[in-house]
């Protein structure tokens, strides 16, 4: 559906206009569109195809949605992909945006996801003297504010972690701190796809042949690659510190697997060393040393007793009990 559609001239909103209206405002010069659209359908992307002269590679990655986050040129116009990631019960909610910009018109796509732009319009407008750089500044705009809403999921997802290892080594259930720790790394692997690729497209809008629709923003660009490039190190440094909790909670399992190995080893020979006496004095000799003594059985007890709480004494102060 069309959430919005506003016409800019000389870094002022000078209307709010209908969809049919736009080919008016956009052939004025220093005029450009802002068109903001949420899960169109097929007609509705046409009928933007048409009005902007869309390219229809462009049209059709936006039609069918799931794609890589990139940022494409197509001759005077710019098609960039990103992923929105929202948090929502603790899960990560992937949704998908869409920008085409082009000298005279920004048109942004959002499927998936329930956030919009509202407020990256409201400080735009709050900022004519920049809103003059017309879509190029818009463009960066929207980029900027996808970008910072992975800031907080960021966040959120350390403090997982750090839960995670007050946990581990806290005592709870090891296949559950297994189960928790391979899902944030899925939920990391989900950010590190849509930040990653957009860290050399986005190099490539301050530095080198940029394109002309960013050239009056290049500084504005240089800000949003900065912030990806610190997203993806802060996303390795966090997938490097999930798998070394991993590692370390395998080990305190097998730490626990082998004091409890331990103490049954210790167990068996308090039982193995009163079954050894009782086994010889249970065999059928007619010769046997004490069999008619009136202490051998009180001395048979004695010495299992006694040679038990030798083996306890040792074992215990080994640590094996």
């Amino acid at each position: 559906m069309l959430v919005s559609c506003f016409a800019y001239q000389d870094g002022k909103r000078i209307a709010e206009i209908q969809a049919d209206d736009i080919s008016n405002y956009i052939s004025r010069p220093e005029c450009f569109v802002w068109v903001a659209l949420k899960d169109p359908g097929p007609g509705e992307l046409a009928a933007m195809q048409h009005e902007f002269s869309l390219h229809e590679l462009a049209v059709e990655d936006a039609r069918h949605g799931h794609q890589r986050p990139k940022i494409e040129e197509y001759e005077d116009s710019l098609f960039v992909v990103m992923h929105m990631i929202e948090i929502a019960d603790g899960d990560l909610k992937v949704g998908e945006v869409d920008i085409f910009a082009g000298p005279n018109y920004i048109l942004s796509v959002r499927s998936g996801a329930e956030k919009g732009f509202r407020d990256v319009r409201a400080r735009c407008e709050r900022e004519p003297a920049l809103l003059r750089h017309g879509s190029g500044f818009v463009l960066y705009a929207l980029m900027d504010a996808v970008v910072d809403r992975y800031f907080p999921v960021i966040d959120a997802l350390e403090t997982e972690l750090e839960r995670l290892e007050e946990r581990m080594f806290g005592g709870g259930s090891s296949r559950a701190n297994i189960e928790d720790m391979y899902e944030l790394k899925q939920k990391l692997m989900h950010l590190k796809h849509a930040v990653s690729p957009l860290v050399e497209g986005v190099g490539k809008l301050f530095g080198g042949r940029v394109p002309q629709l960013c050239v009056d923003s290049q500084k504005y660009y240089r800000d949003v690659y900065d912030h990806l490039s610190r997203l993806n190190q802060t996303i390795d440094s966090l997938r490097d510190m999930v798998t070394t909790a991993l590692s370390v909670n395998l080990s305190l399992i097998t730490v626990q697997e082998n004091e409890t190995t331990k103490r049954l080893a210790g167990c068996a020979a308090l039982v193995a060393v009163p079954t050894l006496i009782a086994g010889i004095y249970g065999m059928n000799f007619r010769h046997m040393p004490e069999l008619d003594w009136i202490f051998g059985y009180p001395l048979a007890i004695g010495s299992m007793l006694g040679i038990d709480a030798y083996l306890f004494y040792r074992f215990r102060k080994a640590g094996w009990l």
